[in-house]
């Protein structure tokens, strides 16, 4: 237990931005990707290190870490989108929310591939990419920002096509079947891995297929997706080999802590994780996992809510006689957990490194349930990618699922739209809502005008 207790002294971390609701459905699970959703047990036993050994000529690979000393590309898409959102506070006289909102149009964002067509759009991040590395290099500006545009640059990408994609949900994919799976090699994967490694002078952070493990975790109860779960395995195992490149690092998606972080699903979910990256071949290596992709759980949450409840943890458990949830009821509780169940399953805690998803937080109160899932309000934008935390298991906050796309015609916000289409309303309400660190990157921005 001694070492239990160490490695939870080292994970300990420090709360930066907002409390708020977990998000997520323990049993069911399916979160209806935006954008996607609208458009469409032989292993080995051999014991090799799983995680991807960082290239050490690379200068931003400090400790490891892809995005030590790099900025998450801000897709000019995205900027543009949070323009109109700028213009609208600035229409109203709000210029405190106007600034905000361009500061998050500034934030780096994670591009989804939800379906082959959208492969052509990494052609243009990676041009982005090499526009903006080649002007911080000619300004010799090296240092991360909060704001997209300075430094090195990190391109986010998510996979999310898998064959017979959300077995649990209703956001199928143009993949379905056996057929699915061939396409997905041939047309998604290897374009996609031609792509990548023809950019080798770009640093690429990849999530692989959100939910679909933590449903073969909880959900094989579920028709479709025990009809699902060969497809999904041997999908994921050749997307992780096909993508063995020392500028791209693979976080497979790891649910989140109101989803996969039972005392009951944590230990599966890290056997899981450790079949597939075993059946992928010993020289398979990942950079670690994603969690609370898409989601509203916080990082950090001062109390848990009523529906996610403190149970006593004895001290010859824990180390200690304070009292720990179940499941864990912030990103920060369940990474932790989850991390010595993976030593457990043979994935060594000391390399397990996680992204956390903060692009929407829902606030405390916002919900009634793990289940309530659809434009929750209110909530607000998350900490910035890049905000700092005391957690020696977090890589980096992340916006994998950036906020502004409707989960679908629902929630408490009147007029939203279908599934993945752009909600302005509930937009305004993210920005007005946001964390602190959004509010110090526009302080910053203007002493640095000032200066």
């Amino acid at each position: 237990m001694r070492v239990i207790a160490l490695l939870l002294t080292a994970a300990a971390t420090a709360v930066v931005s907002v409390s708020a609701t977990p998000y997520g459905n323990p049993i069911w699970g399916g979160k209806l990707h935006n954008a996607a959703a609208s458009r469409n047990r032989n292993s080995t036993s051999t014991r090799t290190p799983m995680f991807k050994r960082q290239n050490s000529t690379t200068s931003s690979n400090i400790n490891g870490n892809p995005f030590e000393g790099k900025t998450l590309l801000a897709d000019p898409e995205w900027t543009a989108r949070l323009s109109v959102t700028r213009d609208a506070f600035l229409a109203r006289g709000d210029t405190e929310n106007a600034d905000k909102a361009r500061a998050v149009g500034q934030a780096g964002t994670f591009a989804w591939l939800s379906d082959i067509s959208k492969l052509s759009h990494v052609d243009g991040l990676v041009d982005v990419a090499r526009a903006r590395n080649k002007r911080a290099a000619a300004t010799k500006r090296q240092q991360t920002t909060t704001a997209g545009g300075g430094g090195d640059q990190i391109v986010g990408l998510v996979l999310y096509n898998i064959p017979n994609r959300d077995c649990s949900g209703t956001g199928a994919g143009e993949l379905q079947g056996a057929e699915g799976l061939e396409r997905y090699k041939a047309e998604y994967i290897a374009p996609l891995a031609a792509k990548l490694a023809a950019a080798a002078d770009v640093t690429f952070a990849v999530v692989v297929e959100p939910d679909a493990l933590a449903n073969l975790v909880t959900n094989l109860g579920v028709g479709r997706c025990a009809e699902a779960a060969a497809l999904y395995e041997e999908a994921i195992v050749h997307a992780l080999s096909s993508l063995q490149f020392d500028h791209v690092h693979l976080y497979l998606d790891a649910g989140h802590s109101g989803w996969l972080g039972s005392e009951g699903n944590l230990q599966p979910a890290a056997e899981t994780f450790a079949r597939i990256v075993s059946r992928a071949g010993n020289g398979t290596k990942i950079r670690g996992f994603a969690t609370n992709v898409s989601n509203y759980n916080p990082f950090s949450a001062a109390l848990p809510e009523a529906f996610a409840p403190f149970q006593s943890q004895s001290e010859s458990e824990s180390g200690s006689s304070s009292p720990a949830p179940s499941p864990p009821y912030d990103e920060d509780h369940y990474i932790q957990s989850l991390a010595l169940h993976l030593d457990q399953a043979g994935l060594p805690a000391a390399a397990a490194h996680f992204i956390v998803d903060q692009g929407r937080v829902a606030l405390p109160g916002a919900r009634a349930a793990w289940s309530d899932r659809c434009n929750v309000a209110p909530a607000g934008f998350g900490m910035l990618p890049g905000t700092r935390v005391r957690s020696r298991l977090v890589d980096s906050i992340a916006w994998i699922g950036a906020g502004g796309e409707s989960d679908g015609e629902c929630g408490d916000v009147p007029g939203a739209p279908e599934a993945g289409e752009w909600f302005p309303a509930y937009v305004e309400q993210l920005v007005e809502n946001a964390d602190g660190s959004v509010g110090r990157a526009v302080e910053e921005a203007e002493a640095d005008v000032e200066a």
